[in-house]
């Protein structure tokens, strides 16, 4: 059952639709992922880090939202169900207990390395189908390579490939 008719072709609106749904998992795992460094970041840069994190978190859930509304205005249903994220994404597990600052910052870097390949190959495949979603997913990317550059230059190892 389709509530909300689409203005795409049914091919369009698989590939929008797909690219959507997976930028809206990677921004709602994201947001998992550094408010659970967050509550547990230890170190001298405690508090520099920890907030930096909330930043991330907040983009994060800023975008999740924008992607599943996006999906929604199209006639596909999103889907950002605990079950759901935790199958489809790409980003790996946090460990478990405190993190200390260095290792916080490595974590993070990993998991936007590893979202914004992601985004660069969604707006790549929605760049014909679907300018409009193209669009939100380049602002989504913009603001995460924000945060990867912000990270890595956090890191003790600026100046170093990081990722």
């Amino acid at each position: 059952m389709s509530v909300v008719k689409s203005p795409l072709s049914d091919a369009d609106l698989k590939v929008v639709g797909e690219a959507l749904q997976g930028a809206l998992i990677d921004a709602v795992d994201l947001s998992l992922v550094a408010k659970q460094v967050h509550w547990n970041v230890v170190g001298p840069r405690f508090r520099s880090i920890h907030l930096q994190l909330d930043e991330v978190v907040a983009t994060a859930r800023q975008h999740s939202d924008v992607m599943a509304e996006r999906a929604s205005a199209l006639g596909v249903t999103p889907d950002g169900r605990a079950g759901t994220v935790a199958s489809s994404t790409a980003i790996k597990n946090v460990p478990t207990g405190w993190i200390k600052d260095d290792e916080a910052v490595r974590i993070m870097v990993d998991a936007l390395v590893v979202v914004i390949g992601r985004m660069r190959e969604r707006i790549e495949t929605t760049d014909k189908p679907d300018p409009v979603s193209q669009d939100l997913l380049i602002a989504l990317t913009a603001d995460l390579e924000k945060h990867a550059w912000m990270f890595q230059a956090e890191s003790r190892e600026a100046g170093q490939e990081l990722g």
